[in-house]
């Protein structure tokens, strides 16, 4: 089975995130995401389709989904993905490949910036364990509907890395 609605996967299906590093206009957008489809409706592994959906959210993250239930990905199957965002990225002159950046919220937007810079804005008081902040490293769907994908930074791995001299958690 090809391509189906996002909705549909399983929670157990294995996710990849990807962050736009800028905004893409409406023809960019368009052109990315059509590229993308493309692909997914003939993604397949050693010759078996694979059941695979994506979510564009909050217009800077694309989210791949594949239910390893029915065929898991291959190493060769995701490196075709990956050749393809690597095409988009040349075609549309954005990054999507790079996970090093940190992702989040600052006054409704989503903002990405380096690590050290990140950190600085932590030391600063400008964000906070309470920032929403975007986990590209979830590798699970179930990750994205539990919340665990966006939500604030002291319910991730930021808190550790960022916030050390802040407490974990604080009552509500």
């Amino acid at each position: 089975m090809p391509m189906v609605p996002f909705e549909t996967l399983p929670d157990a299906s294995r996710l990849w995130v990807f962050g736009v590093e800028r905004p893409l206009d409406e023809r960019e957008r368009q052109s990315f995401l059509d590229a993308v489809d493309q692909f997914l409706a003939t993604w397949a592994a050693h010759g078996v389709p694979l059941t695979c959906g994506r979510d564009w959210r909050r217009e800077r993250f694309l989210l791949v989904a594949v239910d390893q239930a029915s065929e898991p990905p291959s190493g060769c199957s995701i490196d075709a993905m990956v050749g393809v965002l690597k095409d988009l990225e040349r075609r549309l002159r954005v990054r999507v490949l790079d996970n090093t950046p940190v992702w989040f919220l600052a006054d409704g937007q989503v903002r990405r910036t380096s690590r050290p810079e990140f950190r600085r804005l932590a030391e600063e008081g400008v964000v906070d364990p309470d920032t929403v902040v975007f986990d590209n490293t979830v590798t699970h769907l179930t990750d994205v509907r539990q919340g665990r994908w966006d939500g604030p930074a002291r319910e991730s791995w930021h808190q550790k890395a960022f916030f050390k001299n802040t407490e974990a958690s604080r009552p509500a």
